[in-house]
Formats: structure tokens, C-alpha cells, sequence
């Protein structure tokens, strides 16, 4: 059996991926927020260009899915319509930020997102990895510590820091200086050779040995936060998604309420929202065992799918123990979740999967090629 092909990008709107169920569009909201009209333009054009189908990814993106060829021009006309696509492919690559969703006007996170955004749509920005992301993460504790990116701009203990992924070493930055000097390091990653043949990642390139300048030094990590659970926020209400997708109905009925932001976590924040609404496929308690559940497309939705994977999941959903997480995959490759997860099921066949504890999905099993009914007794 062959592995599964590693893309080396993600989709986009102008550049979709194709999948089980026709193209995937993804499209990144502006700083991570729909408003009204967008997020209501964006359920209608799912509606009508594609199948209905809305994921949220863990890099606060919405991926529109079932579209097709020829419904795909319509669908950028739409989306174009509504201020959500970039004025070519390389603009919209670069543009991969991930925003903690909890800023406000003008605070930190607000002021550096603009800042390296509109630093990044620049014809002479850096020419990035297609992975390569960048994370914007100013409040009084990093939110976003689990989400992946390459350069962070976070809170240390006595100002903004700008801290490559998987490094120790930081660099002072301020609101000001933090945009260019995240650009500045990009540039140093792919000077230093960070992305042989196009392909590369920070962490994997200081791994390798990779000296980062003289303005990074080391200063222990400030205590970072757990992501938060659903409901009330200063902000909004925080709503999950069941295995981060929703329905175009549901889209639509929560645009008006007002604006949604878009979080790494699945779950969408309505702005200024009182109350969470009930809808069908979201998820307002935070106790629900579905939140517990790292899972991917799966067959037939993913051509890489060995096996279902979201309907075992909602099956196996009630058999945890509190405190239990389980990671559910159609491949090794591990989508849904690409670290070491407590229990990871990987698919090897239709409706046969491996068992790993303490791995992540192309990890040594402890059990392999088990039923259903054996992986619930497993469980």
C-alpha cells in the first residue's frame, strides 16, 4: 500500500484542491472576520456553487466544499464581490495568519494584524512555503500556543515578543516594529536555506541547526492559556462546530445575529452576541464528548480517506471518559491533528484502523486493523 501524497500547500480560493466531494475552496477572512453580508454572501455562494458544506479549519479559515470546475469561476466572482479575494495566488499564499480572535479596535493584535497584513500583500514580500504561517498573538496571554505557526507575535513577560516556532530565543519587538521584524525573520528562514525546493517550516529548520540572528535571546516562556471553552467572552459567544462544520442554513442564520470571527479552534465567536442560539451542528456545552475528537474528512469526502471517519467518530463520542481525547484519522498524515495525540485511530482499510496511544498518526500501533466493535471495547 502506498503512502499518502503530501501536497506540500494548502488550498485557497484562487488555487483550490481538488477532493471527494469536488473542489475545496478556502477562503481567509480579512483579520478573521466575516461580517454580516460576508458571512451571509459566503453561505449563499456554498449554497449555490457548491454542496452546501462549510468546514472550519485549525487555521481559522473557512473551506467551502463540493465545487466544481465550472462553478468555481462563479464562485470567486461572488466571493470577489464580497472583499474576500486576493488580488492573485502569491498575495493570497502569503496571507496566512492566524489572529487571536479576541482582539478589539485598535489593541495590540488589531494594530500588528493590519500592519503585517497589509506588509505581506506588498509586491516584494518574502516568497513563502505555502505552509508557512504566521500567528498574531498580542493579549494578556498566548491563546494560540497549540495552533500551528512558523513566527509568533506574542506577550512575553515585559512587552511584545517575536518568537520563531520551536525556539526558545525571542527578539523585543514593539506595536510598531513587530510586522517588519516578523517579515525580516521570514526572510532570514529562506536566506538560510529554511525552504529547500519551495517546501520548509521554521521549527524543522532551526532543528537542523539553523543560527537565528543576534537580536533573538533567551527568555523563559510566558504561561500560556488553554483554549477557551464554548459560550460567554467579553467579546461574544463562542459556539462550536460538531467536528468543525456547518451547514449553509446554519451560516446564514448566524450572520444575522451579527459579524463571526473565525477561531483555530473550530468554534466561531458571534460578535457582541448575549446568547447562543440553538442550531442544528453547534455545540454550546462544553462537556459535549464531541469536542474531545480530532477528526478529518475521511472517504469518501478525502481521495486519501482509507476509511469514514466522522460517522465512527460520532459513534465513539460517548464512550469517552472525561478527560479522555481521541484523535480519529482516515490517513497517516494526520490532518486533524499532526502532533502526538493520547489516542490516535488511524484508518488502514474501510472501517479498519490502528490503534496508537501517545503518537500521532504514522506512529508505531499498539493494535492494528481493528473493527468497529473492537475499537469501542478498546475504548
Amino acid at each position: 500500500m502506498t503512502g499518502p501524497v503530501v501536497h506540500g500547500w494548502c488550498p485557497g480560493a484562487l488555487r483550490p484542491m481538488m477532493s471527494g466531494d469536488g473542489l475545496v475552496v478556502r477562503v481567509r477572512a480579512p483579520l478573521g472576520r466575516l461580517s454580516r453580508d460576508q458571512a451571509a454572501g459566503v453561505s449563499e455562494l456554498a449554497g449555490r456553487h457548491g454542496n452546501g458544506l462549510i468546514d472550519v479549519s485549525a487555521r481559522a479559515n473557512v473551506q467551502i466544499r463540493g465545487v466544481t470546475p465550472a462553478s468555481h469561476p462563479g464562485l470567486i466572482d461572488g466571493l470577489t464581490a464580497l472583499g474576500l479575494i486576493d488580488r492573485d495566488v502569491a498575495a493570497e499564499t502569503r496571507r496566512n495568519l492566524v489572529i487571536q480572535p479576541f482582539w478589539t479596535d485598535r489593541d495590540a493584535t488589531h494594530r500588528v494584524a493590519i500592519s503585517l497584513t497589509a506588509l505581506l500583500a506588498k509586491p516584494d514580500a518574502p516568497d513563502l512555503p505555502g505552509k508557512f504561517g504566521f500567528a498574531v498573538d498580542c493579549g494578556p496571554l498566548p491563546l494560540l500556543r497549540a495552533t500551528s505557526a512558523d513566527i509568533r507575535i506574542e506577550r512575553g513577560e515585559s512587552g511584545l515578543i517575536l518568537r520563531p516556532d520551536g525556539s526558545d530565543l525571542v527578539c523585543p519587538v514593539t506595536e510598531d516594529t513587530a510586522a517588519k521584524a516578523a517579515l525580516e525573520l521570514a526572510r532570514w528562514f529562506l536566506d538560510t536555506g529554511g525552504a529547500p525546493d519551495g517546501r520548509g517550516r521554521m521549527a524543522r529548520h532551526l532543528a537542523r541547526g539553523a543560527v537565528l540572528p543576534e537580536a533573538f535571546r533567551s527568555q523563559p516562556a510566558a504561561a500560556g492559556a488553554e483554549p477557551p471553552a464554548p459560550g460567554a467572552t467579553p467579546t461574544g459567544q463562542l459556539v462550536a462546530l460538531a467536528f468543525g462544520q456547518i451547514t449553509a442554513p446554519t451560516l446564514a442564520a448566524l450572520a444575522e445575529i451579527g459579524p463571526l470571527r473565525v477561531t483555530p479552534w473550530r468554534m466561531l465567536l458571534l460578535e457582541g452576541a448575549t446568547m447562543a442560539p440553538d442550531l442544528p451542528g453547534l455545540i454550546h456545552d462544553a462537556a459535549d464528548p464531541r469536542l474531545a475528537i480530532d477528526v478529518c474528512t475521511g472517504a469518501p469526502g478525502c481521495p486519501q480517506g482509507l476509511s469514514s471517519t466522522r460517522d465512527l467518530a460520532r459513534e465513539l463520542a460517548p464512550l469517552l471518559s472525561p478527560g479522555q481525547r481521541l484523535h480519529v484519522s482516515g490517513c497517516a498524515k494526520g490532518c486533524a491533528h499532526p502532533g502526538p495525540a493520547p489516542l490516535t485511530l488511524t484508518a488502514t482499510g474501510p472501517d479498519r484502523f490502528d490503534l496508537i496511544r501517545e503518537g500521532s498518526a504514522d506512529a508505531p500501533p499498539e493494535a492494528t486493523g481493528l473493527t468497529r466493535d473492537q475499537i469501542k471495547k478498546a475504548l
